[in-house]
Order: C-alpha cells, then sequence, then structure tokens
C-alpha cells in the first residue's frame, strides 16, 4: 500500500500493526509530542544525540499537520498507535490522541531504523523480525546519552541478527543513512552494554538468534520513551514502540553515496 493508505487505514482504525515491512522505500518516523514548554529543552536534547533522535521535522505549536514529511498529514490521528504519558508514567495506548489533544503540544518526528531496513533487504541480508511478522527486538542499554534540562538517561537500541560475513556489509549500508540513525552503535557483546537477556527485549518482540548470526545494535528511536520515564513530565505523547508515521518521502532521499567495501 502506498504511505496515504497506510495512514488512511491507521485514522480509520483498520491499521493496528508495527510498520515495519510495509510502503517499501519510504520513511518512517517516531513521534514524540510535548507542551511547548519543554520542547526547546528536548530540541536541544535531540541535537545533542543525533544517533538516537534525529530530527526530521518539527510540527506546532497550535498546528497538528506536517509540512515536510507527508504535506498536510494530522499528526492526532495518523500513526496505528499512540502512548500517552502522565507525570512520567504509561497512562494508555490509543489509536488517535484527538481527546488528549492541547493546543501548546509540540510534535517532534524523529528518523526511524525502519527507513534503512529496505537497502539492507536489496543487499541479500535478511532481518529476523520481518520474516517472522514482529516487531523489532528494542532493549535499554547502559550507553550514556548528553543530558539536557530534564531530558537524561540511556540510550534504546534496536537489535537485528546479522549473519557473521553480513555484518560488515550492513554497517557499510546503514552508516549512509545519517538521519535515520545510521550504522550500528555496537555488535555482539550485549552484556557489555547493560543488556542481560536478548530473549527478553525491553520493546517489540524477541526474535530467533541462529548459529554464524551476530547481534547487531543500531540507535533507536524509542529512547525519548525511555527519557520520558526519568524526565517524569506531566504530559506527553509518542508513537508506540514500532508503530509508526509512514511519511510520503523515500529512503533514497536520505542516503548519502554508496561507498564500495
Amino acid at each position: 500500500m502506498t504511505p496515504a493508505e497506510l495512514r488512511r487505514l491507521s485514522a480509520a482504525g483498520q491499521f493496528e500493526r508495527p510498520t515495519a515491512g510495509f510502503c517499501d522505500g519510504y520513511v518512517q518516523a517516531n513521534l514524540v509530542a510535548l507542551p511547548e514548554r519543554w520542547a526547546g529543552d528536548f530540541e536541544a536534547f535531540c541535537r545533542r544525540n543525533p544517533k538516537p533522535c534525529p530530527l526530521l521535522e518539527i510540527v506546532g505549536p497550535g498546528t497538528t499537520r506536517t509540512r515536510r514529511l507527508a504535506p498536510g498529514a494530522d499528526l492526532l490521528h495518523v500513526v496505528p498507535r499512540y502512548r500517552v504519558w502522565v507525570d512520567g508514567a504509561l497512562r494508555e495506548e490509543v489509536p488517535d490522541i484527538a481527546r488528549v489533544y492541547r493546543p501548546d503540544l509540540v510534535f517532534f518526528l524523529l528518523g526511524c531504523s525502519f527507513s534503512f531496513e529496505e537497502a539492507l533487504l536489496r543487499a541479500g541480508i535478511r532481518l529476523r523480525h520481518i520474516e517472522e511478522q514482529k516487531n523489532v527486538s528494542m532493549y535499554r542499554t547502559t550507553i550514556p546519552l548528553e543530558p539536557v534540562g530534564p531530558f537524561r538517561g540511556g540510550m534504546v537500541v534496536s537489535m537485528r541478527p546479522i549473519h557473521r560475513t553480513q555484518v560488515a556489509r550492513a554497517c557499510i549500508i546503514t552508516a549512509r543513512y545519517p538521519e535515520v540513525h545510521g550504522e550500528p552503535v555496537h555488535i555482539g557483546y550485549p552484556e557489555m552494554i547493560g543488556i542481560r537477556d536478548l530473549a527478553r527485549p525491553d520493546y517489540g518482540d524477541p526474535v530467533e538468534i541462529r548459529a554464524e548470526e551476530i547481534p547487531v545494535f543500531w540507535a533507536c528511536g524509542v529512547t525519548p520513551q525511555n527519557v520520558l520515564l526519568e524526565a517524569k513530565l506531566p504530559f506527553a505523547v509518542t508513537h508506540a514502540p514500532g508503530y509508526m508515521f509512514v511519511s510520503d518521502l523515500k529512503n533514497e532521499d536520505f542516503a548519502r553515496q554508496e561507498v564500495s567495501p
């Protein structure tokens, strides 16, 4: 389906799945919405931590409609599933946020690693969460973030098992996409970044890791949700992990020229 069709189905409550593997070729984005009082600090936090929080667009206050990623798309309805946070705690997951919207909200759309998956697949690199029709595995880590105001904590990473012969190629390919997390932040040895059990992700679903495969970790746009637990803002909205905003821009619009291995 096209991104516009996916957004229309999401708004109608007819698309309620993780968006990995849908709308191949199009940029997907994480969403964070905060009251204007904290928007300046959050923007600065993203600028200082571009690997997990690559800024693609800022919308509002006073409007909910995008101008760059999908002109006119209403951010109150077009994400398949949202999370509402109150005093730093997850209050509920909902299919739209029209009833909780307030005009001082500022929406941040952040790059998502789903955007480089098309290039990995095109290179013959298998992605287990797509094969198993699951959400990607995501983990909290001890990788520190540069704090700004109330925003601080550890990075969240997404993990994909990659065959040992293809790890270098996966690094080269994803490095072409710095606005959607870029190259991995860690390879193998999950305990070195504070991950105790790959079979128990903090977000998403566990996937099989086969013989001769190495867990490869990319910075993840769910990081702000981990940060919100620390910041304990009175109110915030995010996408549910894996349920992304799908834009009208192409992934290749964000790709740097490929470097041969």
